[in-house]
């Protein structure tokens, strides 16, 4: 699995096997964040079969599925930030994850630039988010 930080609480991947998830526990995450809608993909784990695997890690499950992301998303995971809790989150190819987590730091007053070095560091182009959320 290949693990990308974007900032101390908030790392992302592309989609991973239910295994994965104690070495997540390992690197000390507490959330577990899916991206992707259910059955967006066959080969995909069900949201059951992942939450599980990470309840059995003592790690918390949460969905915020989307093709398209929107702001509520962003509020949504943005709820998650505020708990303090280190977070993963995951989707396909993490490109979604990082787009949310980013819009998530925006609205919470984050430095755009700040947030674009982070991402690009990570391989990641968040551009769209920012014009789209006009900072």
């Amino acid at each position: 699995m290949h693990i990308k930080q974007l900032d101390e609480q908030v790392s992302v991947s592309a989609q991973f096997s239910c295994d994965a998830m104690a070495e997540l526990a390992a690197s000390g995450v507490q959330v577990i964040v899916c991206n992707r809608p259910e059955g967006e993909t066959e080969d995909q784990p069900t949201y059951a079969a992942m939450e599980s695997a990470a309840a059995e890690q003592g790690m918390a499950f949460v969905a915020i599925p989307f093709a398209r992301m929107t702001a509520d998303h962003c509020r949504q995971f943005g709820e998650l930030l505020d708990s303090g809790k280190k977070i993963h989150a995951f989707c396909r190819t993490g490109n979604r994850s990082c787009n949310v987590w980013a819009g998530a730091r925006l609205l919470a007053g984050a430095d755009g630039k700040s947030l674009l070095k982070s991402a690009g560091g990570a391989g990641f182009d968040i551009s769209g988010v920012l014009v789209a959320m006009d900072h």
